[in-house]
């Protein structure tokens, strides 16, 4: 069974950032700077966590992983945003 999460990270290093960015990529869908969202399946999770507990210097980054529950019983996915309207991304994202 396949599980729906929301993983936002706060990396303090811009190294380690571009890393972990890499990283969620194979992972998730890429929805805002530093938010992904994933489905992923109990072994697909504790690999992922293992990929950036190696990156991550655990005293300062953190990354939240947000348990939305069954993907396939979740139904329709909506995004609604205040302020500038939320657009998928099919470009490359540079990170400085």
């Amino acid at each position: 069974m396949r599980n729906s999460y929301i993983v936002t990270y706060d990396i303090r290093d811009d190294k380690r950032l571009r890393r972990v960015f890499k990283t969620m990529k194979d992972w998730g869908n890429h929805l805002q700077y530093s938010v992904f969202e994933c489905e992923l399946s109990a072994t697909e999770f504790v690999e992922m966590r293992e990929r950036l507990r190696e990156i991550l210097h655990l005293e300062e980054d953190q990354v939240l992983f947000i348990y939305l529950g069954p993907a396939a019983s979740r139904g329709e996915r909506v995004i609604e945003s205040l302020g500038q309207p939320y657009v998928p991304f099919d470009a490359p994202c540079y990170i400085a």
